[in-house]
């Protein structure tokens, strides 16, 4: 069925980015799997094609385009090869970057995009935890203010990119508050003492997905990290969730799709008594 809702330009960018998948991602699907990552030389070559940042400003390196449907057929044409990729290079493009556009300071802007655009900067959120799921008004990750830092404990696990992020967004209890009070979100950086990665974990489906457990033990953060307003965190969860919904649903649709061509293929090459099996 030809869809009305795709302008020229948004197909062709479908036309880069399916080139893009065919040159750097396809052939490499089984190693990725293999190692349950996409290596850092896919995500810098989708930077290098702008298809990291094209949401973001052109002053802060990105292509300007505040248009959803890119995203879409970003998110269609990944998960053509396996939802994996929608999902991985989603966690960017769908997820953290309305937080790093709309939340943070000129200067946190400045310290961030341009390597997320570039693909050096890979980012991963990081909410559901072991004991409470994705409820988020149940997380028990602390940040306590102390002079210019947070100093943040807790454990997160089942999070996209966790093993190969550089920036995690983690959302944690900043203050008091019952419940939906008192969440704020800090951005962690790779590297900083007490901060631990886990497992990277072995999942049922989607292993090119690099999914893990992540620690935080007295994990020193400045107070330049913070993304907001602390105690705002679950009022900027609940504006931002829709759209990773919307690019969930985009990615698995897609998915499907392309699972029942290659049914439909087969069912009009594989033979069986005489005649296509599709044929019956």
């Amino acid at each position: 069925m030809k869809r009305s809702l795709f302008l020229d330009e948004h197909e062709q960018f479908r036309d880069s980015v399916r080139a893009f998948v065919g040159r750097e991602i396809a052939p490499q699907a089984e190693r990725f799997r293999a190692e349950r990552a996409i290596d850092r030389e896919a995500w810098l070559r989708a930077g290098e094609q702008g298809f990291l940042g094209f949401m973001v400003p052109e002053r802060f390196g990105g292509g300007g385009t505040n248009d959803f449907r890119f995203n879409a057929v970003l998110a269609e044409e990944l998960a053509r090869v396996g939802y994996a990729y929608a999902s991985s290079f989603g966690i960017n493009t769908d997820v953290v970057s309305p937080y790093l556009l709309e939340l943070t300071t000129e200067e946190q802007k400045r310290r961030w995009l341009l390597s997320f655009c570039a693909g050096t900067l890979v980012t991963a959120i990081a909410i559901t935890e072991p004991g409470t799921g994705s409820d988020m008004a149940a997380i028990q990750t602390t940040a306590r203010r102390d002079g210019d830092s947070w100093v943040v404990n807790g454990s997160k696990t089942f999070i996209t990119n966790g093993i190969g992020s550089d920036l995690v967004l983690v959302v944690a209890r900043t203050g008091p508050g019952e419940r939906h009070r008192g969440l704020g979100v800090l951005a962690v950086e790779a590297g900083t003492p007490g901060f631990e990665r886990g497992r990277k974990l072995a999942k049922l489906g989607q292993h090119e997905a690099d999914t893990a457990e992540l620690f935080f033990t007295d994990v020193r953060v400045p107070a330049g990290n913070l993304i907001g307003e602390a105690g705002e965190g679950f009022g900027y969860l609940m504006r931002n969730l829709a759209q990773e919904r919307l690019s969930c649903a985009i990615g698995a649709v897609a998915d499907a799709d392309a699972v029942f061509e290659d049914a439909l293929a087969y069912a009009k090459e594989r033979r069986a008594f005489g005649q296509p099996i599709g044929s019956f």
